[in-house]
């Protein structure tokens, strides 16, 4: 089975390489790497509803260039900084997966960037 990875390039803070691929696919999986609100190579300082779309549309961006959308979503995993922001997020989310969301787990974290959420995903496009 072939695995072709996305990405590695200067996509980070700064212009700076990253050591991880934005997405590996193996078998018809696709595993995006965390995504945030990152434009341009810096991060957009806007509140939680705003970082949540351009984090989904970052998301979107690698699926899309993979041959993929998010009716292949079959699961997210979701970092909050501040747990308050959940319904807010929450909002957002379903905005973009409407009735069939993909299963999912969320958590409240310290970022490793200064944004409040960072969304990874997996999704298979079967033969």
């Amino acid at each position: 089975m072939p695995i072709k990875r996305y990405g590695a390039e200067k996509a980070g803070a700064g212009g700076q390489n990253l050591p991880f691929a934005r997405a590996v696919e193996a078998g018809g999986w696709l595993h995006v790497s965390g995504q945030v609100a990152m434009k341009d190579g810096e991060i957009v300082h806007d509140g939680i509803v705003e970082q949540t779309h351009l984090t989904i549309q970052n998301v979107i961006a690698i699926l899309t260039e993979a041959g993929y959308g998010l009716e292949h979503v079959v699961r997210c995993g979701v970092w909050l900084d501040d747990p308050r922001d959940f319904w807010s997020f929450n909002a957002v989310y379903k905005s973009y997966f409407g009735e069939h969301p993909p299963a999912r787990a969320c958590v409240q974290s310290h970022m490793m960037v200064d944004c409040k959420v960072e969304i990874d995903c997996i999704a298979y496009k079967g033969p």
